[in-house]
């Protein structure tokens, strides 16, 4: 049984972790740059891409409002960067929904195909990676990076005299 934390440890602790996390947030903010000039679009392109084509993935097409909560830009911009993506090949708009009103972002066979290729080893890299941990590891890891994310969602309240 291990010493139980002081409040010094927990503060190095979420340090070192946060460092971590930034490096590995730069490393994949490179990578997405990366890919960006590999299809010849904007890197702002390039991720607003990956967010539909993984959402499209998991089942939950977006619509450009969601799109719009995951990448933070005026409703101008984002009309922009959807129709640079569909005049690239990368999306198509689709009305799938009852309410004929709501679009559905999709991504394009080539928006897949030049992703796989892209993104495919790293991938098997971190694949490797994480076979080698316990689930039940992976699954608690999980939930302490989505706890931490939530922290960060709510805004800082201001101190009694601060401007």
């Amino acid at each position: 049984m291990s010493a139980p934390s002081t409040p010094r440890d927990t503060v190095a602790r979420r340090e070192r972790l946060a460092e971590e996390l930034r490096s590995y947030g730069a490393g994949f903010t490179e990578l997405g740059r990366r890919f960006a000039a590999e299809i010849g679009v904007h890197s702002t392109d390039a991720f607003a891409l990956l967010e539909i084509t993984s959402a499209e993935a998991q089942g939950t097409p977006l619509s450009p409002a969601l799109l719009g909560s995951r990448i933070p830009l005026t409703s101008g911009a984002m009309t922009a960067l959807i129709n640079r993506l569909e005049r690239a090949g990368y999306l198509t708009r689709t009305r799938e929904h009852a309410d004929r009103r709501v679009v559905t972002l999709r991504g394009t066979p080539l928006a897949r195909e030049r992703a796989e290729a892209f993104f495919a080893p790293v991938n098997a890299r971190q694949d490797a990676v994480l076979s080698a941990y316990p689930p039940a590891l992976l699954q608690q890891f999980e939930t302490v990076l989505r706890q931490l994310r939530s922290t960060m969602d709510a805004r800082p309240r201001r101190q009694v005299g601060q401007a």
